[in-house]
């Protein structure tokens, strides 16, 4: 903390406000004038909409903002806010409602946050939380660097999404001209009709997962290995490569190594020999099944079609360079995800920096 700046608890530069006292489902906030606003992060905090009129009017009362036990933001109008969120007005004319907002953004609360089921900010803990006050025009010149800063940095983000949203429709759209198209020197079969059915010694329920072991266990939830098992007699030894369908989640998967399978409703798909199990896999991918929320799918994909040349060689030259493609879009995904990280690491870095004082 910089010398000479004033600190107060927040209980005393800001007003608490009731908040909402009954239950609001997703039935009931599905659409309507007035936002509703739970306990969520800062980029996407608007959990609905609602016809009733609220019980917390903060155009009127003059309440800009509200915060929550991980994020803080401003709102106006007309709003229900729920019990897990804190609605505060800043009292006190010494104090701007930006730099609170952003002092609640880069601090850390959990000295304040209670409860080890459910951990939660309640309101007597979050009225002691000390407010560093610097005086009235550092403050403005400290939320005006921060606002130039966070511009910039949804620029970088935005610029990163656009880049890898570019190259995730390149991919869909080179998978689907190279093999959604009907050539007439292509063959046409029923997806039952390309695979054969591979005998699973055991199908491990999620709750027995271990976090290592001798052998990875591949389900049909997202993300290749979704855990380990250590009985080599539930082991599946593979002679060449399966897909791995999820037939509640519709999830793909290339599997080229032994595994274990977990969980119901994960269905091995072993391509019969005229066709290549990666040119397979991603011929799979091309099918547009709809989704039946969490009933079967695999019933339907069986009944869809898939179109491949006669040629191995031929469906091998197409998969290689469908797999050139896919590395290039995962490139861009890790670079993505490092993009985040960075600007997620800058961003708390300048409000550190901030609130202690030390921003020029």
């Amino acid at each position: 903390m910089k010398a000479g700046w004033e600190v107060r608890p927040l209980g005393e530069v800001c007003e608490v406000l009731d908040r909402l006292r009954k239950p609001i489902t997703k039935k009931n906030r599905s659409a309507g004038p007035y936002p509703y606003y739970g306990a969520t992060g800062i980029l996407d905090h608007v959990d609905g909409y609602l016809f009733d009129e609220p019980l917390v009017l903060l155009g009127e009362d003059g309440a800009k903002w509200e915060a929550g036990a991980n994020s803080a933001f401003p709102i106006e109008g007309k709003v229900w806010v729920n019990n897990h969120a804190h609605v505060l007005r800043p009292i006190r004319e010494e104090i701007l409602d930006d730099w609170l907002i952003y002092f609640l953004n880069g601090s850390d609360l959990l000295p304040f946050i209670s409860g080890m089921t459910v951990p939660k900010l309640n309101q007597g803990r979050m009225r002691e939380i000390p407010v560093p006050l610097p005086p009235l025009e550092e403050q403005q010149r400290i939320v005006a660097v921060l606002d130039e800063a966070f511009d910039g940095l949804a620029r970088a983000r935005a610029h990163a999404e656009a880049n890898l949203q570019n190259a995730r429709e390149l991919f869909s759209n080179v998978l689907d001209e190279a093999l959604q198209s009907v050539r007439p020197d292509w063959r046409t079969l029923i997806v039952a009709d390309t695979l054969t059915r591979i005998k699973v010694p055991a199908k491990i329920q999620r709750k027995a997962y271990l976090s290592e072991g001798d052998f990875p266990i591949v389900s049909q939830e997202a993300g290749l290995i979704n855990g380990y098992w250590n009985d080599e007699s539930d082991v599946i030894y593979l002679k060449k490569p399966v897909i791995v369908f999820g037939d509640h989640t519709r999830t793909l998967k290339y599997v080229d190594f032994d595994f274990v399978v977990g969980a119901d409703g994960t269905q091995i798909m072993a391509p019969i020999e005229c066709l290549d199990p990666y040119f397979y896999y991603y011929a799979l991918k091309t099918i547009d099944l709809e989704g039946k929320g969490y009933a079967r799918h695999f019933s339907h994909l069986k009944k869809c079609e898939i179109h491949f040349p006669e040629s191995v060689e031929a469906q091998q030259s197409i998969a290689t360079q469908l797999n050139d493609l896919s590395e290039s879009t995962r490139d861009l995904e890790r670079q993505y995800a490092r993009t985040l990280t960075d600007i997620d690491d800058l961003r708390q870095s300048l409000l550190q920096k901030a609130f202690a004082g030390e921003l020029t």
